[in-house]
């Protein structure tokens, strides 16, 4: 195994009677990365979780995390790996200090270090004014922050994290995201599964998964840019005839009329074009520059927000892989 990888997967395969339910996958972690599966609910994400956790048995392939092969090696990674399940299962008869305490006891953590660990996590949450509260009385946000203390109660190397905030509020999303960053900045790897399109802005590379396969792996900027051909760019001029005609050193996908005016821009009319440009923060000065030096007036030109739906969308409608 490449010692730089965390999670190492080839050729991994789950049939559950005649349902396929991970089919062929293969995927490569990078140790201090945040690494996410991205997919619609029922695309294979959480049996891939489980059988990376040595939770389920593979029909085939080959798992190795951190290289012990799964799932025969499940023991030996248990001390390095927390993992977060997609539904919340911890003790609910049990206040939130005592779960924590509970399974730090259980990893076997000596008692003076654990008391520390659990008012470390504690703070770090923003639950200590919750410590006294039984599980089963916490918030769905609450729950979700204290199911994480317990998936890091003992400082693992790898954080595997199914669906953490489904459910939960946006805000409490936002939150538990800074929470990973601030992980991740500690050397924590992290592997994540939503079907939260946005959430996945913020890993540092994304699979996006359907019915059980890859269909496209990369940053978030490098699929964007690999399923459109380049950034988009989108410029709103003023000025006679038309603007196209001065950007002939990139692709003009669309043009409308924004103000009042003819389409060949009379009167002072202003007209919106979206640009694909091989790269954008250097192409717009060069495109601003044509457009006056054509005789026109560049009220903006900035870059198009293009989301991770669009991406995912693209791809899955066009029935193929992402080169």
């Amino acid at each position: 195994m490449d010692p730089s990888l965390a999670v190492e997967i080839t050729g991994l395969r789950k049939v559950f009677g005649t349902f396929v339910a991970v089919d062929g996958l293969d995927l490569r972690i990078k140790k201090g990365e945040i690494y996410g599966l991205l997919g619609p609910n029922g695309a294979g994400k959480t049996t891939t979780i489980r059988m990376i956790c040595g939770l389920m048995a593979p029909t085939s392939g080959e798992i190795l995390v951190w290289g012990y092969r799964m799932p025969m090696e499940r023991d030996a990674l248990i001390r390095i790996t927390g993992y977060m399940a997609q539904k919340f299962s911890l003790y609910e008869d049990l206040t939130v200090k005592e779960n924590l305490e509970f399974y730090g006891r259980l990893y076997g953590i000596p008692r003076k270090e654990l008391a520390e660990r659990v008012s470390e996590l504690l703070s770090f949450l923003t639950l200590e004014e919750f410590s006294g509260r039984l599980a089963g009385r916490l918030s769905g946000g609450m729950k979700q922050r204290l199911a994480l203390g317990v998936a890091l109660i003992h400082r693992p190397r790898l954080l595997i994290l199914d669906e953490p905030t489904a459910g939960v509020d946006p805000p409490i999303r936002r939150m538990f995201w800074e929470y990973l960053r601030g992980l991740n900045k500690e050397s924590v790897t992290i592997l994540v599964t939503t079907h939260y399109m946005d959430e996945a802005e913020n890993c540092d590379r994304i699979a996006l998964v359907n019915r059980g396969r890859v269909v496209a792996e990369g940053t978030p900027r490098d699929l964007k840019r690999r399923v459109f051909g380049g950034d988009l760019v989108e410029v709103t001029v003023r000025g006679r005839g038309d603007p196209a005609s001065a950007l002939s050193f990139c692709r003009v996908i669309d043009r409308q009329v924004a103000g009042e005016g003819g389409p060949d821009c009379a009167l002072g009319s202003a007209v919106k074009l979206r640009v694909l440009a091989q790269d954008a923060p250097r192409e717009i000065p060069a495109m601003i520059s044509a457009l006056e030096r054509a005789g026109f007036t560049v009220l903006s030109a900035s870059p198009t927000y293009v989301t991770l739906e669009d991406v995912f969308i693209s791809v899955v409608e066009g029935a193929g892989r992402v080169a």
